[in-house]
């Protein structure tokens, strides 16, 4: 039984997820949100309130109320567009669903988008940057591949373990998209109907690829480490069910200088909040920004041990086989808990937990419930 202010996602879908100057290179971030705001529409209808989305690099305007009006959702349903960074969609999420939980039951759309390819180069003191600081002066700032390179130094982890950790994302992801186990997630863009980041050949490979810092333990290469890509993922969110049900959810701060670290934090107070464990989990989805990332906050948890790495994470791949459509990729996480339990069949109760480490320092997790 669900209860009133409980809030489902009832639909969730996505796009193809592309690198960055890809197949997808053509379209703007309200181009690829609006198809799949229109695919959970269309796949549970309703009268929708708001349209919540998540972007970091978008050209603003208010991307979720262009992608709703794209999507030829009534003008009367607003729009709100969020900024946390790598954390954006699950945030996205969060926030649509706390206004069903206050009371609010009509049903929202939330998730996140990203065009790397089209976001627009800005300008401060007349010169183009690459990104806005995550941090004050007088904060460590560094740069997400950065920070993950002097994680991998902190907790000493070589190179080995991190090429081990892509593999076997990509062994995954590969397995999973031949055999159709995304397809009915996904909404197909054009004749773009696949991720096209999986390579079954990538594993044979990473020990190719060059060290990204030689000179600061050179274990990060592009091998482990995500793609730059494009890509949108939403949900439909409602009182009732069946789907997922929020149970709870947590976002916090860590040290600027690790913001690898954050999804720690973030599980180990949704837990207690939720009052469970991670054994009573059945389904985990981690944002693989990073190999030396994954492994440093899934080695904290329990949930990886040297190379073996628990069968429940990530089971058909992530980002770093998917690829990283940054504002889209923890709401991607949310799309694939969906697919991995409810259209996996999962008995009404099972749980599955979302989390992303956020540039600055952040960690967000939300943990879900299977409902029939």
């Amino acid at each position: 039984m669900v209860e009133p202010h409980t809030a489902v996602v009832v639909a969730a879908r996505r796009t193809p997820i592309a690198a960055k100057g890809g197949a997808l290179a053509h379209l703007t971030a309200a181009e690829l949100a609006a198809p799949v705001i229109r695919a959970c529409v269309d796949d549970a209808p309703g009268d929708v309130a708001d349209v919540v989305l998540g972007n970091c690099m978008g050209p603003g305007g208010n991307i979720a109320r262009v992608a709703a009006l794209a999507a030829d959702l009534d003008t009367a349903v607003p729009g709100m567009t969020i900024d946390r960074q790598c954390g954006s969609g699950l945030a996205a999420i969060i926030t649509a669903a706390q206004a069903i939980q206050a009371g609010d039951h009509r049903p929202r759309i939330a998730g996140g988008v990203e065009s790397c390819s089209t976001a627009p180069t800005r300008i401060a003191d007349g010169r183009p940057y690459a990104r806005a600081p995550f941090a004050p002066p007088g904060h460590p700032d560094p740069d997400m591949v950065r920070a993950a390179q002097d994680l991998a130094v902190h907790d000493t982890i070589d190179r080995a373990r991190q090429d081990a950790y892509a593999a076997r994302s990509h062994r995954r992801a590969v397995h999973t998209r031949d055999s159709g186990g995304f397809r009915a997630e996904l909404v197909p863009l054009g004749d773009v109907a696949a991720d096209t980041g999986p390579r079954a050949r990538v594993p044979g490979m990473l020990d190719r690829f060059p060290p990204l810092f030689p000179a600061h333990g050179g274990t990060l290469t592009a091998g482990n480490s995500c793609r730059d890509s494009d890509g949108a993922a939403a949900v439909m969110l409602a009182p009732g069910g069946p789907g997922l049900a929020l149970v709870a959810a947590a976002t916090v701060g860590c040290d600027p200088a690790l913001p690898g670290l954050g999804p720690v934090p973030a599980v180990e107070r949704l837990l207690r909040e939720a009052g469970t464990t991670l054994d009573d989990v059945a389904a985990i989805e981690i944002v693989e920004a990073f190999a030396a990332q994954a492994l440093a906050a899934l080695t904290r948890l329990g949930l990886a041990d040297g190379t073996d790495v628990d069968a429940r994470v990530c089971a058909d791949g992530g980002a770093l086989a998917l690829g990283h459509p940054w504002g889209a990729s923890a709401a991607v996480s949310v799309v694939r808990l969906f697919s991995r339990l409810v259209r996996g069949g999962a008995p009404a109760g099972t749980l599955g937990l979302a989390t992303a480490a956020v540039g600055g320092g952040l960690g967000v997790a939300a943990l879900f419930q299977v409902v029939r």
